[in-house]
């Protein structure tokens, strides 16, 4: 007997496993009886051979002209196109539980809306660890532990160094393998990664801020040994880098293997909108870090010991650490419930049998051999994989236009409160609470609303591709706002000559006339605010002689400042501690354009994640999302941090002088910050707007379905069962 086809012209389907076609209701003439039943527990079918039932039971030849279950209006659907996939039940267990312990009160969560709320958590706390914590705490980590900033580019980096090394070997065994476990183990490395991250507040000595009080104002003893200024602490940075290697070991399979379990347990039409809730918990996760990480700032790293300094001044360290040992016991406990999951959730079939195929065709039709259901479970198929992928232009184009996107959120994410910082003149809590509230509402929502989009119009992926395309214009033309910066606030000695005139040539000259008996130490940096409206680097620059404190705001008062210009405030020769407040006219247009930079840059995250889920085959999934997370940490999450944290350095103006070593930046050139980050955010967008653009026009979709004409009775059942979708007694996913 010649196997059937179907009308796709693919490979024809043959059963060695029961099907399940049951009904929920009973069918016409049927009085509810599952297709094919000859005995057993209802709804499994019997066993079939070359697609035709082999009992006794009546077979779809039998009566091709009527439907297995009449449809009800809202199931008389369009018929579904080429490529639709029949899949045979395997009989593995599909019970929640870890090995033999199922107890019943856990099955009500294994549903796809239970694997998306552990998965959500977990990628919540993923989010807000790496790129929420790391980020918030950078400058106090670079403070505390006498790093530059390219050094903590470099931990920033380590991340998707890691991700990179582990991503070939986990999309491509886990996703044949059981991906609910690779998931629950991942998770549990990162957990192990955040709290070694926090270990080296343990291992160091107490943290001393010798502030400007401790070490005496002009006049007082200014002495400062450099035994005690001097310290190896920037070895430290290994540890870090260790810590943030064990995070991206153990978020890999999250956005590979996450991503497509829930694809392949959701219709596919919900499949944007379940992946966008997943994707939108890992953007509030690093919103909610840079808000509860600042909060944390605001706590002495050394809790319970008193200090004489305010969180605004910037010899201060917060407790940095508290963040992440908090989040690695959430990740421990949260791998927990992961690793019961099955390898496939119950009724989950009926989805794989009625998915479309959408995958990209090659000219040769090599992108068939995919269809094989034992291609890639060995690793003689790992090359052959790889090959497939690279012949696919579209899947290509759309990893790198993914690199360019990714290189500017890694390096925006790593040193966007560090800008805010240096651009309003704010403290490291403060500017990480404003970096938390932009990230909040705008990656949150641009990345929900991308999946709403592609879910509402029904996009197909030349569509979902046209979408991201104008996501990406959109957020090249408001980059532009980055031609415009707030000035830096005047500091004597740093921008400007204690008597007003510009510094020559930009040399530091920190020594006047006013301070020359004080005999300040550079090693001392404590800035003050004078009455006159310019920063001091410290209380002795400023020439002040006494100090108070203000009982309003609890900041230290100093007077007889001798540097400090009477001309404005006769006899008011005063400073108080910390930065002189910004008053930038142009920061609420700046906060404004800024969002809209960040809300069209996530906006188009979703679609392309769902484009290049559909322009592959199912079978090559998992691994081509793993193969596209390597292209994008290798060309952007990678060097996008160590690439912006140079740049940042270049437009340092004050470096922190530890006995004639260069420390960590104090003080940076606003406009020289912005411009960088206009002409790598220009070159990125317009590389990215390019690439949607060949991605676009070089993909080819599979070609209409043609007509079912033939008389062979087979042919016919197999139409009739892609026209009427079979129900199955599984939950439905709404």
């Amino acid at each position: 007997m010649a196997m059937p086809q179907n009308s796709a012209r693919e490979n024809g389907f043959c059963f060695s496993q029961p099907l399940d076609f049951s009904c929920p209701s009973p069918c016409p003439g049927e009085a509810g009886r599952p297709f094919g039943a000859v005995g057993g527990r209802a709804g499994r079918s019997a066993p079939v051979s070359n697609g035709l039932a082999s009992s006794g039971a009546a077979s779809p030849s039998d009566s091709c002209a009527e439907p297995l279950c009449a449809p009800t209006p809202a199931e008389e659907e369009t018929p579904l196109e080429e490529g639709v996939k029949y899949v045979s039940a395997q009989g593995e267990e599909l019970a929640c539980g870890w090995g033999a312990f199922t107890p019943g009160c856990l099955q009500p969560c294994n549903t796809s809306k239970g694997v998306l709320f552990f998965l959500c958590v977990a990628s919540f706390l993923q989010g807000m660890t790496v790129n929420g914590f790391i980020n918030t705490v950078i400058t106090s980590i670079e403070r505390r532990f006498d790093l530059r900033s390219y050094q903590s580019g470099l931990i920033a980096s380590s991340y998707d160094i890691a991700a990179c090394v582990c991503l070939t070997f986990v999309s491509y065994f886990g996703g044949n393998g059981h991906k609910p476990r690779w998931l629950g183990w991942g998770v549990l490395v990162m957990g192990l990664g955040s709290l070694l991250f926090a270990l080296p507040h343990f291992t160091t000595g107490q943290y001393e801020a010798r502030s400007a009080a401790q070490v005496g104002v002009c006049g007082g003893n200014q002495s400062l040994p450099c035994s005690q200024a001097a310290s190896s602490l920037s070895g430290y940075r290994f540890v870090f880098m260790l810590g943030q290697f064990l995070h991206g070991m153990g978020a890999t399979p999250l956005y590979t293997l996450g991503v497509t379990y829930l694809d392949e347990n959701v219709k596919t039409n919900y499949s944007p909108v379940y992946i966008a809730v997943f994707y939108t918990a890992a953007i509030l996760g690093p919103a909610a870090g840079y808000l509860v990480g600042g909060m944390f700032l605001n706590i002495y790293t050394e809790i319970g010991r008193e200090i004489d300094i305010a969180p605004e001044n910037t010899l201060w360290v917060g407790a940095w650490w508290i963040g992440f040992l908090g989040a690695g016991a959430a990740s421990l406990l949260i791998s927990i419930p992961i690793l019961g999951y099955p390898q496939r959730l119950p009724g989950s079939q009926r989805y794989i049998v009625m998915r479309v195929s959408e995958a990209h065709q090659l000219k040769d039709g090599s992108h068939k051999k995919a269809s094989d259901p034992n291609f890639g479970k060995t690793v003689k198929d790992l090359p052959r994989s790889v090959l497939l992928l690279l012949k696919n232009p579209t899947f290509i184009f759309l990893c790198l236009a993914g690199a360019t996107e990714a290189t500017l959120i890694a390096g925006m994410s790593t040193f966007g409160p560090k800008f805010l910082e240096s651009q309003f003149s704010l403290s490291a809590s403060e500017a990480a609470t404003f970096f938390g509230y932009l990230v909040k509402p705008a990656g949150g929502g641009g990345t929900f609303l991308g999946g709403f989009l592609v879910n509402k119009f029904k996009l197909r992926c030349s569509g979902i591709i046209k979408l991201c395309l104008l996501c990406t214009v959109s957020s090249l033309l408001a980059i532009f706002i980055f031609f415009i910066h707030c000035p830096n606030m005047p500091m004597a000695g740093v921008t400007q000559m204690y008597h007003g005139s510009a510094v020559p040539g930009g040399h530091l000259n920190l020594t006047a006339a006013c301070n020359a008996q004080c005999g300040c130490l550079q090693e001392t940096y404590s800035p003050v605010c004078g009455t006159d409206g310019i920063m001091y680097y410290s209380p002795c620059h400023a020439g002040c002689r006494g100090v108070s404190e203000n009982p309003r705001s609890g900041r230290k008062v100093y007077h007889e400042c001798s540097c400090v210009d009477k001309a404005l405030l006769p006899g008011s020769g005063k400073a108080e501690a910390g930065k002189c407040t910004s008053s930038c006219a142009k920061k609420p247009l700046l906060l404004c354009f800024m969002f809209v930079v960040i809300l069209f840059t996530f906006l188009s995250s979703i679609p392309a994640l769902t484009a290049t889920l559909r322009c592959v085959s199912d079978r090559q999934r998992s691994f081509a999302l793993g193969i596209q997370w390597i292209v994008v940490r290798t060309l952007g999450g990678i060097p996008g941090p160590i690439a912006f944290g140079s740049m940042i350095d270049k437009s340092c103006l004050l470096w922190q002088d530890q006995c004639g070593e260069q420390g960590s930046c104090y003080v940076y050139q606003n406009s020289a910050m912005s411009r960088y980050t206009l002409i790598a955010g220009l070159v990125y967008k317009v590389l990215g707007t390019t690439f949607f653009v060949v991605a676009c026009l070089l993909y080819k979709p599979p070609p209409p379905e043609s007509a079912p004409g033939s008389s062979d009775a087979s042919e016919n059942c197999t139409s009739d069962l892609q026209q009427h979708k079979p129900s199955l007694p599984a939950e439905e996913d709404k």
